[in-house]
């Protein structure tokens, strides 16, 4: 029987490890979308074509991601031919962004942000903004001390400039009521981790896992 290949696409300060506790039958096979460095005035959706590179598009596939990547995989599915896409904790346009990235748009207080101090604010927020990130704290701080500044600060570029404003129907929505990265006051979601931090892909993942899986049957 040929699997289904499953591409895991992680958020932006993370990494395949991110996906650990996700354990998937013998019907898929699981695949990790690794980033690379935008270039300079890369847009979602050409970082989208981009990373899409690595999807095998002759076989059957699957979408699966996380806070910034499942803004990837939402542009990805607009161009490719997934039997499905799952985002997590993420946005499928920018209605569904908190207001600080809508913001920066019109303001863009982020252009004089060295990328440095990006990442050093990122290590000092998560903890704070997503507690519930502390219970795996060792993974998720060593998933952001591997990603370089530039990296950081130009997926944030990509994310303020986002100019999605709608989204195809056939995008399954998970989103915890305790993310405070992505408010679920502003998002449309199909199904709700009550109690789901944005960090809860890791932290509440045999939950998550679960899920996806009652998902993928129906």
């Amino acid at each position: 029987m040929k699997k289904t290949n499953v591409y895991l696409i992680p958020g932006q300060g993370a990494d395949k490890r991110l996906f650990n506790q996700l354990e998937f039958d013998e019907r898929f096979n699981l695949q990790h979308i690794l980033y690379s460095t935008p270039k300079r005035n890369s847009t979602m959706l050409s970082y989208a074509k981009k990373l899409s590179e690595q999807i095998d598009q002759t076989t059957p596939f699957i979408l699966v991601g996380t806070s910034l990547g499942g803004m990837l995989a939402t542009e990805m599915n607009s161009f490719l031919k997934p039997l499905q896409t799952i985002i997590i904790s993420s946005a499928k346009h920018r209605g569904e962004l908190p207001f600080k990235y809508r913001f920066q748009k019109q303001i863009p207080v982020y252009k004089i942000v060295p990328a440095v101090m990006v990442k050093l604010g990122a290590k000092l927020l998560q903890p704070l903004v997503e507690p519930d990130r502390n219970k795996e704290k060792a993974i998720f701080k060593a998933m952001l001390n591997a990603k370089y500044p530039q990296f950081l600060s130009r997926t944030i570029r990509m994310i303020v400039n986002w100019d999605r404003e709608s989204t195809n129907a056939n995008i399954v929505h998970i989103h915890g009521n305790k993310d405070n990265t992505i408010p679920i006051k502003n998002v449309d979601y199909n199904f709700l981790i009550n109690g789901g931090s944005h960090m809860m892909t890791l932290t509440r993942g045999t939950e998550i896992n679960k899920l996806i899986l009652e998902i993928l049957d129906n």
